[in-house]
């Protein structure tokens, strides 16, 4: 009966032990560090009432997260920091308007293209003597620094190239009178003449790059460039992206 005992107890501990381990609290949601620019509409920008960040880019990104069970931590930085912090680890993501180019793609792992771009000319409303990107030859040109739309600017003959950390900064300097057009991306300045410049600026000339938008990854981890670029695809398939794309632009990404 001592023996019997013995092994009862034993079967009864083990049985507890079973137990405790498939009733253990799971491990944490696994953790996305996403670096941003967040003063870009309305691609991303902080929500002046809730102050949570937001924009077509910040949901898409959330949308992914969602999409891989990972929680989105958004970081707000200035734009010629966030690849330098991507390599430095400080990230894992970035994801803020960044036109993939080969020099980028040097230095990070970019997913398929989310969005398809291209720059713009902006003046004021009552400028009449700027009509495309001839006319900016001489003139005065507001950029944010890091972008394509700093490189675009730069090549026009005898500009003069003010960069700024933000967009809000190089639209109050074309208000100001300070510069004479500003070079960024169509939607970008498109968003600003429909809501905060509406009467006070307007867009000149064609579209004078067409460039897709990526999400960079760190090189250190390619797989989750995989993962992404999954998750993405299935938001595209199941029209989850379609319903961001509209809410923010107005129209379906096909047009």
């Amino acid at each position: 009966m001592i023996i019997t005992g013995a092994l009862l107890l034993s079967v009864m501990l083990t049985g507890c032990s079973q137990n405790a381990a498939t009733t253990a609290p799971p491990a944490k949601a696994k953790v996305i560090r996403v670096g941003s620019e967040t003063t870009y509409m309305p691609f991303e920008f902080q929500d002046e009432k809730t102050k949570e960040y937001t924009g077509f880019d910040i949901e898409l990104m959330r949308a992914i997260g969602k999409q891989m069970g990972a929680e989105i931590q958004i970081t707000s930085m200035n734009f010629d920091g966030l690849i330098p912090a991507l390599e430095a680890g400080n990230v894992d993501v970035l994801i803020s308007a960044m036109t993939i180019t080969p020099e980028r793609a040097e230095k990070v792992i970019f997913s398929d293209p989310y969005y398809k771009s291209g720059l713009s000319i902006m003046v004021r409303a009552d400028e009449n003597n700027i009509h495309n990107v001839k006319d900016l030859e001489g003139k005065k040109i507001a950029v944010q620094i890091g972008t394509s739309g700093a490189d675009e600017a730069k090549k026009i003959p005898g500009a003069i190239v003010s960069e700024f950390n933000t967009v809000d900064q190089h639209n109050m300097e074309l208000k100001a009178k300070g510069v004479d057009a500003v070079i960024n991306d169509l939607p970008v300045n498109e968003y600003y003449v429909a809501k905060d410049g509406a009467g006070a600026a307007k867009i000149v000339g064609d579209v004078l790059d067409s460039e897709d938008f990526g999400i960079a990854i760190t090189k250190k981890n390619p797989e989750l460039a995989t993962s992404i670029n999954k998750a993405l695809a299935e938001l595209k398939q199941n029209g989850e992206y379609e319903k961001i794309y509209v809410k923010w632009f107005g129209k379906s990404s096909s047009k």
